[in-house]
Parts: structure tokens; sequence; C-alpha cells
């Protein structure tokens, strides 16, 4: 069992207000006169002291998962590494993989865009390369297809661990793919999106990918995205 599934295990019965668990002895030890409880203690996602150049190094050349077959290149993230806000992506398109940078596509040009324009308008003097950019999987899944659950496992680790070493005030999820792997909620998006969820005690705020907003008759939403994230820039930056 992987440590986040540990994690997950673990937590799933601390949400159900059990924070005991006990331990049977073993045959060769005498038995206990009393069940023996010991408090639920969750695993450490992260050792002590991490950085993202010590995430990056055990990153390595990966072969975790299915995902290195197709790739091109790594892309670990990008932006100010002490930002006090993240924006987490599902994965690398044909672009990010060429260049090894996350969101440089379409969908990370308009992102650039909602960025910088939000703030501006809002007197915020914050753009996009004051903020840090990554995704859920670090290699690009073929024909840009949504990761599956075991990719978005193996590397949700590594987003975790990013997520700790840069401990920003708060988080923006950018679509599902996002949502799911901080908050492993099966929500629909059109519910969560606008509304402030909590990952680690750490804010998150849900609203649509990018790639979305580019169809030309989502003009609601991109509305709708930009007030989440004028929301969200007031209350990281005011």
């Amino acid at each position: 069992m992987t440590t986040n599934a540990l994690r997950q295990y673990l937590e799933y019965y601390r949400d159900l207000g059990i924070d005991s668990v006990y331990r049977r002895s073993a045959p060769s030890e005498p038995a206990p006169s009393a069940a023996v409880s010991i408090p639920v203690v969750l695993p450490d996602l992260a050792p002590p002291g991490d950085t993202l150049p010590a995430i990056l190094s055990d990153i390595g050349d990966c072969k975790r998962c299915r995902l290195h077959e197709g790739r091109k290149t790594i892309v670990f993230g990008s932006g100010n590494e002490r930002s006090s806000l993240v924006f987490v992506g599902e994965g690398p398109g044909a672009d990010e993989d060429e260049q090894g940078l996350p969101f440089v596509g379409r969908a990370g040009q308009l992102l650039t865009q909602m960025i910088n324009n939000t703030a501006a308008k809002e007197g915020i003097p914050i753009r996009r390369e004051d903020v840090y950019i990554c995704n859920v999987v670090k290699c690009r899944p073929p024909e840009n297809r949504t990761p599956l659950p075991d990719e978005m496992e193996i590397c949700g680790e590594f987003l975790f661990r990013q997520l700790m070493a840069i401990k920003p005030k708060a988080i923006c999820a950018l679509g599902a793919t996002a949502m799911k792997a901080l908050l492993n909620t099966k929500e629909g998006i059109t519910k969560s999106r606008g509304r402030w969820h909590k990952w680690r005690g750490i804010p998150v705020m849900i609203t649509y990918h990018p790639s979305y907003l580019l169809r030309q008759y989502n003009q609601q939403a991109r509305r709708e995205a930009w007030e989440d994230l004028k929301t969200l820039l007031h209350y990281v930056y005011d």
C-alpha cells in the first residue's frame, strides 16, 4: 500500500469519527488484560525540510507509471517558488511536453490573460510570473486524455509534496481532475466551483480549466471563472 493510499484509508476512518485503532497482540506476545488503543496517526506526505529541487531530484527520469512511455519532457512546474498562490491543472499538453513548462499552449495563454487582466482591473500588483503553476501529473497523457486514477495517485504524491514545500496561502484547482486529486470528491465541478474548500488546512478555490473556457459557447462559464479568480486574488493579496 502506498503512503497516499494509506493516508486516504486512515483519513476515511478519521472522518467517520474514529480516532483510535486497536492493535492485536502478536502470537508470541502475551494477551493484554485490556484492548490497546493507538491514536490514528497519518503518515507524513513529505520528508522534513522538503524543497522543490529535492522533489524534482526524487522524480528523476520517472518511469513509475505508463505515462512515461509517450512523454518527451517531465513538466514539473514554474513560477515563484515562494508564492502565496498555487494554480494546479490536470496535466501537460503537446506544447507543455515540448517546452517542459506548464500552461504554455492556448489554454496557458488564456490563464495568463486571466491572471494578469484580473489583477490589473482589481488593482492587485501581481502577474503570472508571481504565482506558481503545476499539474496533477507531470507527463503528457496520450492524446491529452484524462489521467487515470493510478496515474493520479502515483504522481499526486509529488504534487502534494510541492504544495507542502511552498505552503501557499491558497490553491486554485483548475478543472475536475485537479479538484478530484486535491479533494477526493465525486461532486461535479459546476457545484464545487466558486466555493472555498480545504486541503490540509489550506483554502482551495475550484474553477474551470482554461481549455474548457476556450470553447466559444462557454461565455457564462468564462464570467464565472473570472469571478472565481477575482475572489481568489483578493483573498490572497488583500
